[in-house]
């Protein structure tokens, strides 16, 4: 009996580890830490919420042009959210009839970059094409501040003091679009985002 007698220390350390073995292989889980939130910028912001209505179309028009006698001014305006990816928003704007233009916001290292992008019917860029600049970080998630970068200056040389603004307004589900030079307006126009074109409605009655 002696020989158990010292023996039995060694059984219980034995039967010890046996049930913390058991235990970190049992079925309890452990719960995995929590993903570090990732904060955004106010550009990224604002990217995020025009991706929201990727594939929307908005009607508007003219509600301010420093020449009135300019074709923009009473001309039935349309933009189109037509194509969207993580890095990219290409937005048709149509004047009328005309299909030329489109607006171009791009996510990259150096921040929100917003050019117009200007093209013949054959697709081919006009002498006019992709002027624009990089959002200053004035804005938030709902609207941003684009002064005119130095390629817009050397092809435009009046459009050196350029500042083009876009604004979502999710209460009216509105995007503006508004263009200062030299801290002046020059020209503005409101989209409503909507169903049906301008008239579509009443021609169905």
């Amino acid at each position: 009996m002696l020989p158990l007698v010292k023996g039995f220390p060694f059984l219980i350390l034995t039967f010890s580890l046996f049930l913390f073995i058991s235990a970190c292989n049992g079925e309890e889980e452990v719960e995995p830490a929590p993903e570090a939130e990732v904060e955004l910028t106010s550009e990224e912001a604002f990217f995020e919420t025009m991706r929201t209505f990727c594939g929307e179309e908005f009607y508007g028009e003219t509600t301010y042009i420093d020449d009135p006698d300019d074709e923009m001014a009473d001309a039935e305006l349309r933009i189109h959210l037509a194509e969207c990816d993580e890095n990219e928003i290409r937005i048709p704007f149509h004047v009328d009839d005309d299909a030329s233009r489109t607006w171009i916001l791009t996510m990259d290292d150096e921040g929100l970059l917003f050019k117009h992008d200007h093209r013949h019917e054959d697709g081919t860029p006009e002498d006019i094409t992709n002027y624009g600049g990089y959002a200053d970080h004035r804005g938030d998630a709902y609207h941003q501040y684009f002064p005119a970068d130095e390629e817009t200056a050397e092809m435009l040389p009046e459009a050196e003091t350029n500042v083009w603004m876009i604004e979502v307004d999710l209460e009216e589900m509105k995007l503006i679009y508004d263009l200062q030079r030299h801290n002046e307006p020059r020209y503005r126009a409101e989209f409503v985002l909507q169903e049906e074109a301008p008239g579509q409605e009443q021609q169905q009655l």
